[in-house]
């Protein structure tokens, strides 16, 4: 499980913040009918919400990260 999420991670890793954003959004989407998928018992595989939610996490901190480290290169740190 965790050699999945490292290689999950280094796929992020690779992608321009451009990517990043338009994978957020399609998580989004897919985590929103998820939600109604779970209210109206229609869910096949309920596991699928919480890697979306924690695909969505992994997305926010690369996101975070990078501005960090541009904010960073440029006070000159």
């Amino acid at each position: 499980m965790a050699d999945k999420n490292s290689a999950r991670v280094e796929d992020l890793r690779t992608k321009t913040d451009d990517q990043l954003s338009v994978e957020l959004a399609e998580l989004k989407r897919e985590q929103f009918n998820l939600r109604f998928q779970a209210a109206t018992n229609q869910l096949e595989r309920p596991a699928r919400i919480r890697e979306v939610r924690r695909d969505i996490a992994r997305i926010k901190t690369l996101q975070i990260q990078r501005v960090g480290a541009a904010e960073a290169v440029k006070s000159g740190a």
